[in-house]
């Protein structure tokens, strides 16, 4: 495609039922948050488990600053020789997963952190809202 054509694209709102198929689909998004003060946007494996996002992550800060605050999720496929992709974003509140049998469910997904090191706290995301765009 040459720089000089003349390019016609469309961004449209994607329905909710297919943003939720759409977060389905992957396995890698990004978690924004804010930690002392300063937003911070960390590249994450998930899942998509029963209308929430699942994480996996190490005891500590990271954890103390997504616990019970409200954070968003995003997760896009991007095709950048045609221009065109989409965006999904959840915005909702990270909750730590503690009790032994959703424990017990979510150590069954399929769930296996990229990061190094031990990582055996579920954070799960309570969406509030979520949205979609699609450039085409």
């Amino acid at each position: 495609m040459a720089d000089t054509e003349p390019l016609t694209r469309r961004l449209d709102v994607i329905p909710v039922e297919e943003c939720l198929r759409l977060l389905e689909s992957r396995s890698i998004g990004r978690i924004a948050f804010v930690d002392d003060g300063r937003p911070q946007v960390r590249p994450v494996n998930y899942r998509f488990h029963e209308g929430s996002v699942v994480l996996r992550t190490a005891h500590g800060t990271w954890l103390d600053t997504v616990h019970l605050a409200a954070v968003a999720f995003e997760v896009d496929a991007i095709d950048a020789d045609y221009h065109t992709g989409w965006s999904v974003v959840v915005h909702g509140k990270g909750e730590e997963v503690w009790r032994p049998e959703e424990l017990a469910e979510m150590r069954r997904l399929p769930l296996r952190p990229w990061a190094p090191g031990t990582r055996e706290h579920y954070v799960r995301i309570l969406p509030a809202q979520i949205t979609g765009r699609r450039i085409t």
